[in-house]
């Protein structure tokens, strides 16, 4: 009785192609790219809330009706809460092994990372258009 012809192949050969998804060193650098654009962002944002501390609401309005302030606090907002969705996806896959509640926590963090960062979001645009 003959073997069959995938068994000819070599250990490297067999495995090569599968296992990861190919997508870690994307997470990976995604991450990496979001950290390293938050620095600036966050720099400028801290040095804007630091100039507006204990402004009104009409000084703050003001200064978000500003483009460029609106356009700094848009980017890292969105910066910082799709940096946020990464790492936490990253501890929960580490962390949690049932798949079920692995899902289930993924699905609620990453709901609650989208919604809160759309608030964020909506807040700044709200400023900018004056409504």
């Amino acid at each position: 009785m003959s073997k069959p012809l995938n068994t000819m192949k070599t250990p490297l050969k067999r495995v090569r192609g599968l296992g990861s998804a190919k997508d870690g060193t994307q997470h990976f650098w995604i991450q990496r790219i979001t950290a390293v654009a938050l620095i600036p962002l966050a720099l400028l944002m801290t040095g804007t809330v630091i100039r507006l501390a204990g402004a009104d609401h009409a000084t703050v309005a003001a200064a978000f009706h500003n483009p460029l302030i609106a356009i700094i606090a848009l980017l890292a907002i969105l910066a910082a809460f799709w940096h946020l969705k990464l790492g936490a996806q990253v501890i929960i896959e580490d962390y949690i092994h049932a798949e079920g509640a692995k899902l289930a926590t993924l699905l609620a963090v990453t709901f609650a990372i989208f919604v809160v960062g759309g608030i964020a979001a909506i807040s700044v645009l709200k400023l900018f258009f004056g409504a």
